[in-house]
């Protein structure tokens, strides 16, 4: 349950940064309030995964999930370059998360 709870925290987090680039845009309240309220409930979400998983761990799990998400979001939404470099990072961090998750 808990790191249900985390892996939603990150994908908030994503959400928070759609957002974040929505406002940028094209700046209204809607779209402000779905990025604080994103960002909101991914912190809410990440206070409550620090009740058993280490702090090192749930934050870089989270910031991961979050990078990860952004990274594939920017590419495949607004047009950014997938290079060969950026793929093996991406690929990097999830193999992070990945080691993150079986020290636990």
């Amino acid at each position: 349950m808990v790191w249900l709870a985390l892996f939603a925290a990150g994908c908030l987090d994503v959400i928070g940064f759609i957002m974040l680039k929505r406002t940028s845009v094209r700046d209204t309240w809607m779209n402000n309030l779905l990025m604080l309220g994103a960002f909101g409930a991914s912190l809410g979400l990440l206070s409550f995964a620090l009740q058993s998983v280490p702090l090192g761990v749930a934050y870089s799990v989270w910031t991961g999930i979050g990078t990860f998400g952004t990274a594939i979001v920017g590419i495949l939404f607004f047009k950014e370059r997938a290079s060969i470099l950026r793929l093996v990072a991406i690929a990097g961090i999830v193999g992070t998360i990945i080691g993150l998750r079986l020290t636990v």
